[in-house]
């Protein structure tokens, strides 16, 4: 028997204000890659992927420049 519960809840990014989502990005440990492009954002995954570093901040940009969501 399961002890967790599944909830789905639908949020629109909308009802949130930049500051807001800026402060749950730092509490999760995330941050912004300011000014880059999704071209350069790709650029750098591709190299440190190459030499074997971390690129998740980069990606997790990536896919907020693309989707608007964050992870």
């Amino acid at each position: 028997m399961s002890r967790y519960t599944t909830v789905e809840v639908d949020v629109d990014l909308n009802d949130f204000s930049d500051e807001d989502i800026l402060e749950e990005m730092e509490h999760r440990g995330l941050s912004i890659v300011d000014g880059a492009s999704n071209t350069e954002l790709l650029v750098t995954i591709y190299y440190k992927r190459r030499m074997g570093q971390d690129y998740q901040m980069e990606l997790d940009q990536l896919i907020y420049n693309g989707i608007g969501k964050i992870l």
